[in-house]
């Protein structure tokens, strides 16, 4: 470069000037209030592990989820541990020993008492 030749510009710079012509993105999460949260939930939720009627293969259960959240609960376990989680009926089963993740998880949705049954 010579001493006369001007420094390229950034192309960031560029783009900087176009930020305020674009759309606005989706709405940000806004994660939802202790008390919504604690209504989702019976006033104890049991975690036990099994086995009958599996083939052999351990599930975890939890029961103590209201009716209108276990869909979204299950599917919140399923992204939290990489596993399968279904609904059958009042229970929600999670694929695999997931008895302390479980126990970890509810605990911090808000709920107080986490039982761990067998």
């Amino acid at each position: 470069m010579t001493a006369g030749a001007k420094k390229p510009s950034s192309p960031f710079a560029a783009l900087e000037a176009l930020r305020e012509a674009l759309p606005p993105g989706p709405p940000q999460h806004v994660p939802p209030t202790r008390e919504a949260a604690v209504a989702q939930f019976d006033e104890k939720v049991i975690v036990s592990r099994s086995k009958k009627g599996r083939g052999g293969k351990t599930v975890t259960t939890i029961a103590g989820v209201r009716a209108e959240a276990r869909e979204a609960m299950a599917h919140e376990l399923r992204r939290a541990f990489g596993c399968g989680a279904t609904v059958e009926g009042e229970l929600i089963v999670v694929q695999g020993d997931q008895t302390a993740r479980a126990r970890g998880f509810l605990e911090s949705r808000g709920v107080r008492k986490v039982i761990i049954g067998t």
